[in-house]
């Protein structure tokens, strides 16, 4: 069964993070606020992680099935379909009091070389339980939550989504979340292409939670499905969890389970949780 946790985040001048100097943001109050998130148990999230299939249309099944079994009901997900020989982008709605979005994104396809634990079954098998986690909770925003196809084809399946996302409501998407290579340590982002009102908000919350995080920038070594939604000036954050020394796991036989300390994992979890309830709190 889920654990209901309730945090009070005080509203705090961010330290140093990293090579960054602390930021400020309007998006943020003065005063504390009540989040409550309701956490999946660990066994729940190692669970879901051990469901990994070689063949990234079971991939796309599995996911679909995930969300299911956490409470994401038939009329709230859609199949986005892409290219017809591949498995289509998978979204599960959880609808708030407005239209305001916020988006969960991760990708389920894998690279030829590994299984793709890391890259990235670790952060799209984390969806359905951030689903779970903010579900019982009336929320301000619309969340998406989208397992995407193809990244490693070019970023195909959230270049897809974004071209035929309604144009007129691209504004209203306050910030697209990526979870990318979590669990090879400790919870990171990539700061250079971050938004830095996403970005001072995410140091309050790993700050209230006495949480990890540090800055590592990775455009020397890929892109991420954040891309077209920077192309179109939509607030984006991408969390991952790389570092020099554990580049070389990527598009490799390393890229198993193995690679994974799950740890790691469930800290990225609950500081993802939290932050996204504190989004829906803090954002206009």
């Amino acid at each position: 069964m889920p654990t209901r946790v309730r945090y009070r985040l005080l509203a705090l001048a961010p330290h140093f993070l990293c090579i960054l100097c602390a930021l400020t943001s309007r998006l943020l109050p003065a005063e504390k606020v009540n989040i409550v998130v309701q956490m999946a148990p660990r066994a729940v999230i190692a669970q879901r992680l051990q469901r990994l299939h070689p063949k990234n249309a079971e991939r796309e099944a599995e996911l679909k099935t995930m969300f299911a079994e956490a409470g994401c009901k038939a009329d709230q997900v859609q199949e986005e379909i892409v290219r017809r020989k591949d498995p289509p982008n998978i979204i599960c709605t959880l609808r708030g009091a407005t239209h305001s979005l916020i988006m969960v994104g991760a990708h389920f396809d894998h690279a030829e070389e590994g299984t793709g634990a890391v890259d990235d079954w670790s952060g799209a098998s984390l969806l359905p339980s951030l689903y779970e986690a903010l579900k019982d909770t009336p929320r301000k925003h619309t969340f998406m939550f989208v397992g995407f196809t193809d990244e490693e084809e070019g970023l195909l399946g959230s270049s897809f989504h974004v071209k035929h996302f309604p144009q007129d409501r691209l504004s209203s998407i306050r910030a697209m979340v990526n979870l990318e290579c979590l669990g090879v340590g400790p919870t990171e982002v990539w700061a250079h292409v971050a938004n830095q009102g996403l970005l001072s908000a995410l140091v309050q919350v790993t700050q209230s939670l006495h949480a990890g995080l540090s800055g590592m920038n990775v455009e020397n070594l890929g892109n991420d499905d954040t891309q077209a939604f920077r192309d179109r000036k939509v607030p984006v954050i991408t969390l991952h969890s790389l570092t020099p020394q554990t580049w070389p796991i990527l598009h490799s036989q390393k890229d198993n389970l193995s690679a994974i300390h799950f740890d790691d994992l469930y800290e990225s979890y609950r500081v993802v949780s939290t932050y996204l309830a504190y989004l829906d709190e803090v954002l206009r």
